[in-house]
């Protein structure tokens, strides 16, 4: 490990790609992490900064990654994050700490149970059926760890865990190694086909619309949880006193750049007559926090108010619109790519 840097799990694949990844360059690029590099393959560099090492990789092995301190922080989906998890716990027996510590709202996805469309309609009927007809019940699934967390929890709660406790993660359709139980093959895609084929009792998909899962006359009859591009980290990194004061740096700035998406600044002159009308325009409509932003001057005084375009309930149209109805004039709306509260946005 770098001792005295915070080495930072860059992940390689759609997340990599400027078109495909959730502007993840231009986030790091706007929180002032700018990279050289990571959007051609790698190896990662970051421009003018020798405090962080980029560490090229695939998200699905960043949690094992943080698990043994090779990376202090990666950038994954929850979910390959909670499949590593489930691997080492279920597998091998092992327990490890990762925490996540900062979402990045990008890379949303759905991780759902799927059968055939003519199966029952939830999970708890469908595994009580299988468990009455089947010795071994087969799941198809990308992720096979989160699957079969997924059926063992499902027969505790109608409670045959105990007789169904054996199980096999194993590539798809090589011999069963167990009698009774549960198998996983683990697949390389196009888990729809195999389970509408019927080389599977069901399976776990990754799917964002359901679109693909419909077209093959398929139904989800569980959620089994939502993931998308966080940040994560290995608790014992707050201890670390160089490294936690980098990780906190990162943080705060990253956080500072999610915080900015959508948001604008308006920056606009208001005759000091007309101050009363504005700030009434203002407050009634929640166009600032605790007090606009106000610099006076002799015959015009300067407002600066922040707003959301996604979130705030006039159009921006709109408000540029209403401003100069109440005469404000020099309306300039200008783009944010970082907007921190204060150092306690990171709750440690």
């Amino acid at each position: 490990m770098q001792e005295e840097k915070l080495v930072i799990g860059m992940p390689a694949g759609s997340l990599a790609n400027a078109k495909r990844g959730g502007n993840l360059i231009d986030l790091l690029s706007h929180a002032g992490f700018e990279t050289k590099g990571y959007e051609s393959g790698g190896p990662t560099e970051f421009k003018s900064l020798n405090f962080l090492f980029g560490w090229d990789g695939r998200p699905q092995e960043f949690g094992s990654q943080l698990g043994i301190n090779e990376l202090d922080v990666a950038i994954a989906g929850g979910d390959w994050i909670k499949e590593r998890i489930l691997e080492l716990k279920l597998e091998y027996n092992t327990e490890i700490e990762v925490e996540e510590v900062l979402s990045l709202n990008r890379g949303g996805v759905r991780i759902v149970g799927i059968a055939a469309h003519d199966a029952e309609d939830n999970s708890t009927d469908l595994f009580k059926r299988l468990c009455q007809t089947n010795e071994v019940i087969t799941v198809v699934a990308e992720m096979p760890y989160l699957a079969l967390d997924w059926v063992q929890n499902k027969l505790k709660e109608i409670g045959k865990f105990d007789e169904f406790s054996a199980f096999s993660v194993q590539k798809y359709k090589t011999p069963a190694k167990i009698k009774k139980g549960i198998v996983i093959y683990e697949t390389w895609g196009k888990t729809e086909a195999k389970v509408k084929n019927g080389g599977a009792d069901l399976g776990v998909e990754i799917t964002q619309s359901g679109s693909a899962i419909r077209n093959y006359g398929l139904k989800i009859i569980d959620e089994i949880m939502v993931s998308q591009t966080a940040i994560f980290i290995n608790p014992k990194l707050k201890k670390h006193g160089t490294k936690s004061k980098l990780l906190k740096m990162f943080l705060l700035n990253l956080y500072g750049s999610v915080n900015a998406e959508h948001k604008v600044m308006i920056l606009f002159n208001v005759p000091n007559g007309s101050i009363p009308e504005i700030e009434t325009f203002l407050k009634e409509n929640n166009l600032y926090a605790d007090e606009p932003t106000i610099n006076p001057g002799k015959t015009h005084t300067q407002f600066s108010i922040q707003v959301d375009t996604k979130q705030h309930q006039l159009p921006l149209a709109q408000i540029r619109f209403e401003l100069a109805l109440r005469n404000a004039v020099n309306i300039d709306t200008l783009p944010i790519d970082s907007s921190i509260p204060s150092i306690h946005v990171l709750g440690f």
